[in-house]
């Protein structure tokens, strides 16, 4: 039972694209699209309880991460600020569904929904099923994805082709201030720094530091795709309404 809590690595080695991890990419679509076929009764019935519910989500799989390196002696300020993109993604969208303030929404819509979508297709996650820091990543990470849709759905935030391009500024931004960070602190923050440990997306990117340009295109690309989706689906259900 406590292995389930462990920080040996090697009990509950995670295996990418294993049943496990389909199975957590699977349930955020199921979840996703659930939300979306009930967007109308969610608005008119339990916005609160939405709000309140993914905040509490949000700040439990942050509170519960820092709680687990703690108890095993293992926190450390150049690993456990919260200066990873998922921690800022969760930080961000916590805001987002306490203020809905609208610029707060072009921002984590885009670059949380994002950060969030790579991380759970090829995380840097070095516990798999069924042990507690599997499910604190893809639960956080759900989270994270289904807040950005509910304000678009539930709340009605629509981003427009200009919040593309202040979600990308704003992303550069954060990325510039973790630059300076990490070069302080020694760490590898948003993997400004160097690549991830564990084999990701990154690896195909070219070498340090020529892939933080691949990525600045994947996220421009990702952005505006995302965008365009957005913008097909509103015009569709327009026309079906």
């Amino acid at each position: 039972m406590w292995g389930l809590f462990s920080f040996d690595r090697a009990d509950y080695p995670f295996e990418l694209f294993g049943i496990p991890h389909i199975a957590m990419l699977l349930l955020t679509f199921v979840v996703a699209v659930y939300l979306f076929l009930n967007r109308k009764n969610i608005r008119e019935q339990s916005t609160i309880v939405w709000t309140y519910s993914l905040v509490g989500v949000l700040l439990l799989g942050e509170v519960t991460f820092h709680v687990w390196y703690f108890a095993h002696g293992e926190w450390d300020i150049t690993v456990n600020l919260p200066l990873q993109l998922s921690s800022i993604s969760m930080y961000l969208c916590a805001a987002m569904l306490l203020t809905k303030d609208y610029r707060m929404f072009e921002v984590a819509f885009f670059v949380s929904m994002t950060g969030a979508l790579i991380a759970m297709i090829t995380p840097e996650l070095f516990f798999g099923y069924p042990h507690m820091r599997f499910f604190q990543f893809f639960i956080s990470h759900i989270a994270i994805v289904l807040a950005c849709l509910y304000m678009l759905w539930v709340e009605q935030f629509k981003p427009t082709f200009r919040s593309v391009w202040r979600a990308f500024v704003a992303l550069n931004v954060i990325a510039f201030v973790v630059w300076n960070i990490n070069n302080i602190l020694g760490s590898n923050y948003m993997f400004l720094n160097g690549k991830p440990s564990s084999a990701t997306f990154i690896d195909y990117l070219g070498p340090y530091p020529w892939y933080i340009l691949s990525l600045e295109v994947i996220a421009i690309g990702l952005f505006l795709l995302i965008y365009g989706f957005v913008y097909w689906t509103e015009n569709k259900v327009k026309k079906q309404s």
